[in-house]
């Protein structure tokens, strides 16, 4: 049963891995629906500027992790768009396979050692949920 579900884990790994690296690159660069919303009421020239009218997308600012090495969808330093755009994917994929298997893994062998712990330990700990007496009848005799 764990190798089947290793290798579920494994093909559902790869499939991000593929969307990510490969089918990214395919996305629309139109603006999403908050962009849009944003640019309501503004005039842009080619350059994607605002020329005129007033609109909140005027009060925009460049972000503060605008320098961080995957922003913007891409990986700085590497001038191809197409490469940059699907490492980045795959590197956000492997991030966050890795913080989530991690954190999985954590709170897997956490549980499982309280378990272990209370059984060698000899305990007789009561394994009915809430410790109910499950062998007491409805109105309570035994």
């Amino acid at each position: 049963m764990a190798k089947r579900s290793n290798l579920f884990v494994l093909g559902g790994l790869l499939v991000a891995l593929l969307l990510a690296g490969v089918v990214s690159n395919f996305a629309s660069a139109h603006p999403d629906g908050l962009d849009s919303s944003l640019r309501e009421g503004c005039v842009f020239d080619a350059d994607d500027t605002i020329v005129g009218g007033s609109c909140p997308a005027q009060q925009a600012r460049e972000h503060e992790l605008a320098d961080s090495p995957l922003a913007d969808y891409g990986v700085r330093g590497v001038d191809n768009e197409y490469l940059s755009t699907g490492l980045s994917g795959v590197v956000g994929v492997l991030l966050t396979f890795t913080v989530g298997g991690g954190l999985f893994w954590l709170l897997r062998r956490r549980s499982d050692g309280g378990v272990a712990r209370s059984a060698a330990s000899g305990d007789d700990a009561d394994p009915t949920p809430g410790g109910a007496d499950v062998s007491a009848t409805a109105d309570g005799r035994r």
